[in-house]
C-alpha cells in the first residue's frame, strides 16, 4: 500500500513511522526545510515529551473533547513513546507536575531520534513540498497534488498541524484541505495562551515577575455576590506588560475558550482571575504572620515591612491597592486596614480581556470536527482513505505532555495497518 503522510511534525512522523513498520511504502511531505520544527520549541526547548500520569487519567487532562481519544490513548501510551525513544538511545526523566523530559534537556535530541527511526525504515522525505489538493475519485483517496507534481495513494494521513505558532509551518493548510473534502471545520481559537488583562498597567508594574506556588481561580462574575467558578489551579504565574502567563495561565486558557458565551463576558468584564499568594496559609494563619512581621518592624514604615512577606517587584503594587500610605508607622496600622492587606493577599483580582493572538499559542483549541473520524481508526467517516493524526482534529489538552502525547497516540493509530 502506497501512504502519503502530509506534514512533518510528531503526529505526522510517528504517522510515517508506523505505516512503514507495518510494511507500506511511505512519503511523508513537509512544506518546510526540515522534519519537526514545532517540536524544537516544544517545553521552551526543552520538550516536554509526555506525562508520567496513568494514561487513564490523560483524558481529565484533555478538555477539548477527551473522550474521543479514549481507544487512541490505549493504543499508545506514554509508556510505549518513552520506551520508542530509549530504543533510540534517548533516556528520559520526571520533573514536578509529572512532566517527562529528555535527560539531555534538549527537543533537538527527541526530534534526532524520530529522524533515525525514519532514516532507517527507508521512508521517502521530501521537504519544501506543499501540499495543494488531496485528490478523490468515488469517494476514495487516490493521491495528491503537491506545488511540484502528482502523487499516487492508497491512504493519506492528514498530519498539518493546527495555526498556532505560524512560522514554524502551522498555518492551517489542513483545514482548507480537509474542508475541500466535505469535512466540518470546529471554529480556530488560540488555546494555551497568556492572557490579556484590563489595567494593564498593573501587570506592566510587576512585568516579569514570576510567582511560584500559588493558588489561581478563574471564575464567571454573575453578580455582586454570585460567581461561578470556570477553572482553579495551583503552580506558577508570570506578569508580563499585556497581562498574565505561565502554566496556570496557559491551562486556564484552554478552558476558558471553551466557555459558553466567553467573548460576551470578557466583553463585559464578568471574567476575573483571582490570585492567592499565600494558599498554604489560612486567613487565621496568614494574620498571626503579618503579626508576627509588624512586630518585628513596628518602628519601620509601611513600605519596608514587606520584604519577608512579598517579592520586591510586587510590594509597590500591593501598597498601592491596600489604601495604607506607604510612609505609615508599621505600629499605626489599624486592624481594618490589616484585614485588608490579608483580604488582598489572599484574593488578588485582575478582570481579564481576552486572549493574545493565536500566533502565540502553544496549540489550537477547534478542528476536524470529531464526529467525522472514526476514533479507533482516526479514518474520515466522509472519505475512505484519508486519515487524521494531531492537532487538525478538535481536540486539545493541558500544559504538562498531553498535547504531544494527542499527536503520538493518533499519529500511531492512522499509521496502523487495517
Amino acid at each position: 500500500m502506497k501512504v502519503i503522510v502530509i506534514g512533518g511534525g510528531p503526529a505526522g512522523m510517528m504517522s510515517a513511522i508506523t505505516s512503514a513498520q507495518n510494511g507500506h511504502k511511505v512519503m511523508l511531505l513537509e512544506k518546510m526545510n526540515m522534519l519537526g520544527k514545532k517540536l524544537l520549541i516544544t517545553g521552551k526547548g526543552r520538550c516536554n515529551i509526555t506525562s508520567s500520569l496513568n494514561i487513564a487519567d490523560f483524558i481529565k487532562n484533555i478538555q477539548g473533547n477527551g473522550k474521543f481519544l479514549y481507544s487512541a490513548f490505549q493504543n499508545y501510551t506514554n509508556q510505549d513513546i518513552i520506551e520508542f525513544l530509549k530504543e533510540q538511545g534517548l533516556e528520559v526523566k520526571e520533573e514536578r507536575g509529572n512532566r517527562i523530559f529528555p535527560v539531555t534537556d534538549k527537543s533537538k535530541d527527541v526530534l534526532a531520534c524520530f529522524e533515525r527511526k525514519i532514516k532507517n525504515l527507508g521512508i521517502d522525505v521530501r521537504l519544501n513540498t506543499s501540499v495543494k489538493e488531496v485528490i478523490v475519485n468515488n469517494g476514495c483517496v487516490v493521491g495528491v497534488k503537491t506545488d511540484k507534481e502528482e502523487l499516487q495513494a492508497d491512504k493519506v494521513i492528514l498530519a498539518t498541524g493546527g495555526k498556532s505558532y505560524p512560522l514554524t509551518g502551522s498555518t492551517g493548510d489542513g483545514y482548507i484541505l480537509a474542508s475541500k473534502l466535505g469535512h466540518t471545520i470546529q471554529k480556530i481559537k488560540p488555546s494555551l495562551v497568556p492572557l490579556e488583562i484590563y489595567n494593564k498597567e498593573d501587570a506592566i508594574k510587576m512585568q516579569g515577575l514570576s510567582l511560584r506556588n500559588v493558588k489561581i481561580r478563574i471564575i464567571e462574575k454573575i453578580s455582586e455576590n454570585q460567581e461561578k467558578e470556570i477553572y482553579e489551579d495551583f503552580g506558577e504565574l508570570l506578569f508580563t506588560h499585556f497581562g498574565i502567563s505561565g502554566p496556570t495561565i496557559l491551562s486556564g486558557s484552554a478552558h476558558l475558550v471553551r466557555y459558553e458565551n466567553i467573548q460576551e463576558l470578557l466583553n463585559a468584564r464578568k471574567i476575573k482571575l483571582y490570585i492567592d499568594l499565600k494558599p498554604a496559609l489560612t486567613n487565621e494563619q496568614l494574620d498571626d504572620r503579618i503579626l508576627r512581621d509588624f512586630k518585628e518592624a513596628k518602628n519601620k514604615q509601611f513600605k519596608n515591612s514587606l520584604d519577608n512577606l512579598l517579592p520586591q517587584k510586587m510590594i509597590s503594587y500591593i501598597i498601592e491597592k491596600s489604601g495604607i500610605s506607604e510612609d505609615k508607622k508599621v505600629n499605626e496600622i489599624t486592624k481594618e486596614e490589616r484585614r485588608k492587606l490579608l483580604e488582598l493577599l489572599k484574593r488578588l483580582e485582575f478582570t481579564i480581556k481576552g486572549f493574545r493572538p493565536i500566533e502565540e499559542a502553544i496549540i489550537t483549541s477547534g478542528g476536524i470536527n470529531i464526529k467525522e473520524i472514526n476514533p479507533k481508526t482516526m479514518e474520515s467517516k466522509i472519505v475512505k482513505g484519508l486519515y487524521f493524526a494531531g492537532e487538525i482534529i478538535d481536540v486539545d489538552g493541558y500544559t504538562g505532555g498531553f498535547n504531544l502525547q494527542i499527536a503520538y497516540s493518533t499519529g500511531f493509530v492512522a499509521g496502523k495497518l487495517e
